[in-house]
């Protein structure tokens, strides 16, 4: 009778559990999930906001930072093509008129567009504007038609990198004071004059003088207070010498009606009068006392009453160009002479010590050879690797051996590659120091983990069905692979590479390592000879003391971003258009 009853309460239904959703303990457990979902959610969100925030920026500064080297000034000169400097033996042959000072040519177009300029120091700080390489300009109008000789044409004639620098904004700025009223009356052309103008016409240019002063001393007594915490016994002299200078120049500011020094600290100012220019070297109310720079016209020959002030605000002393040389840019591109354009050097010249001559076409040529031979090696031997193991390989401990050694080959430092091609390929082998052949081969061993994964992972992502299906119908086990799988494999493996290559393309380590950090000019001919890479330009050139090298290094960087966005790109381009959803 107790088993019946037992057996009959165990069939009955039993009644169903109640599902509280309506207590207030229930709905405070739900907000507090769809709270703690938020949160998550939030915390996700602040998380990609972040980062966008720091990918943006760095982006946009190495962007910003690159404009500068993606345009060339030059200054448009009538040069003279004497033959008397070009082809003195006036036979026109081409091959003897290409080894003449062409540099020189372009030198006497300068002093001819720029007259009245005496002096082996003016002189010089005159060829300054112009580049060590615009004799090449010259040199290649003759090339390309050689009846110029004996005419005089206009050409573009690059400048040099502080100059063009300083055309693009970054040097010092100039301040124009504007046509000044009264009549200033120098008292020569030449050399040491002084300038008279009525009471106080230059009383707001001392006052620049005056706050320019201030600001230097304030600059001077933090320095000595700076040293004096850091070192106070060991920079006393020197902290010491910082504060009777800066007492100075403040009890300069105090005084009225005094005359103030302009010395290489100091803004320069100039004084644009009949046609020339005076550097302003002790200043009054009512007069100046300077050097002419730009020879002046005379009295007779000049508009009475045209005359201002022009302000270099950065001091001579903290800039690369000095005063001479900065006026005569000025009086240049006040005269139309200077034209910028697409900087197309950038990207067909070589190496070069002088940064407006620099360009990156021997790091991409290089880098195209070292891709070649990495993509040549590590593809057919990742490919049937990945094969192998994966179809062909009896499961024992040696292949799972290889197989957790293929994986952390994948996790090496890259410099322990580059050790490897030092020491086996160029130091047992003997093989070419920087060439792209050496390069390849590392890059093909660091590559190589990386495609084998990623070919396996394709070849996993095939359906057994397809290879049993052939199979099936009387196909060896090898057509069936080779016929069947890897064709559907292909889209995986061809994505898995190309990211392999981006990561070559990036790498710069193991290219230091086998000596790729050679200064190579010349474009290599073949896989043997010495080259360069892009990631190895952009080191060599951010080690660079000019500030022009700065420019040049973000725009190579953004050139290997835009090779790596293009590579990455193709391999989700691929993936998205064979992939098949099984």
């Amino acid at each position: 009778m107790t088993d019946i009853s037992s057996l009959t309460n165990m069939l009955s239904p039993k009644p169903a559990r109640r599902l509280d959703t309506t207590s207030p303990a229930a709905i405070g457990r739900i907000k507090s999930r769809y709270r703690a979902e938020s949160r998550y959610r939030s915390y996700g969100v602040a998380a990609l906001a972040v980062t966008t925030v720091f990918l943006v920026s760095l982006i946009s500064s190495i962007i910003i930072e690159s404009i500068p080297a993606f345009s060339q000034n030059s200054v448009v000169l009538d040069v003279p093509m004497t033959a008397e400097k070009i082809d003195p033996k006036g036979t026109r042959d081409v091959k003897e008129m290409m080894s003449s000072d062409y540099a020189a040519v372009a030198r006497d177009a300068l002093i001819a567009a720029v007259p009245g300029v005496e002096g082996r120091a003016a002189r010089k700080q005159l060829f300054d504007v112009l580049s060590t390489g615009a004799g090449d300009n010259v040199r290649e109008a003759v090339s390309a038609d050689p009846s110029v000789i004996g005419k005089t044409i206009p050409l573009q004639l690059l400048v040099s990198d502080d100059v063009d620098l300083y055309l693009k904004g970054i040097g010092t700025a100039v301040r124009d004071g504007g046509a000044t009223r009264g009549i200033a009356t120098p008292s020569g052309t030449t050399g040491e004059v002084s300038v008279l103008v009525a009471a106080n016409d230059f009383a707001d240019d001392i006052l620049i003088v005056k706050n320019a002063a201030k600001a230097r001393a304030e600059r001077l007594r933090s320095e000595a207070g700076r040293l004096e915490i850091a070192a106070p016994v060991e920079q006393k002299d020197r902290i010491e010498q910082l504060r009777s200078e800066a007492t100075e120049l403040l009890a300069g500011f105090e005084k009225s009606n005094a005359e103030e020094t302009l010395d290489s600290r100091m803004p320069s100012m100039m004084i644009a009068i009949n046609g020339g220019l005076i550097k302003i070297a002790k200043l009054t109310n009512s007069s100046a006392k300077g050097e002419v720079i730009l020879p002046l016209k005379s009295a007779a020959d000049a508009a009475p009453g045209t005359w201002k002030v022009v302000t270099y605000e950065t001091p001579e002393a903290d800039r690369r160009l000095p005063d001479r040389t900065v006026a005569f840019i000025e009086k240049l591109r006040s005269e139309g002479k200077v034209v910028s354009n697409f900087n197309w050097m950038f990207f067909t010249s070589g190496d070069s010590r002088e940064p407006e001559l620099a360009g990156i076409r021997v790091a991409l040529v290089g880098s195209a050879m070292l891709l070649a031979v990495t993509l040549a090696l590590c593809l057919p031997i990742g490919v049937l690797s990945a094969i192998y193991l994966e179809e062909f390989a009896p499961k024992n401990r040696l292949t799972d051996l290889i197989e957790i050694n293929i994986n952390n080959l994948a996790a090496v430092p890259s410099i322990v590659f580059g050790l490897l091609g030092l020491a086996v390929f160029l130091n047992f082998f003997g093989l070419p120091r920087s060439a792209p052949l050496v390069g390849g081969l590392v890059m093909a061993l660091l590559v190589l983990p990386t495609i084998i994964i990623a070919a396996r992972a394709a070849l996993k992502a095939v359906p057994p069905s397809i290879k049993e299906a052939a199979l099936g119908v009387g196909a060896s086990k090898q057509q069936a692979i080779f016929h069947h799988v890897l064709p559907l494999a292909m889209p995986g493996i061809m994505t898995g590479t190309i990211i392999g290559m981006a990561h070559a393309l990036g790498e710069t380590a193991p290219l230091l390592m086998i000596g790729m950090i050679a200064f190579i000019v010349d474009v290599p001919g073949s896989i043997t000879e010495a080259a360069t890479a892009l990631p190895v330009q952009i080191f060599l050139w951010s080690d660079l003391p000019e500030a022009a090298f700065q420019a040049k290094t973000a725009a190579a960087i953004v050139v290997l971003l835009g090779f790596l966005v293009l590579m990455n790109g193709m391999a989700i381009w691929l993936r998205r258009r064979f992939e098949r959803r099984w």
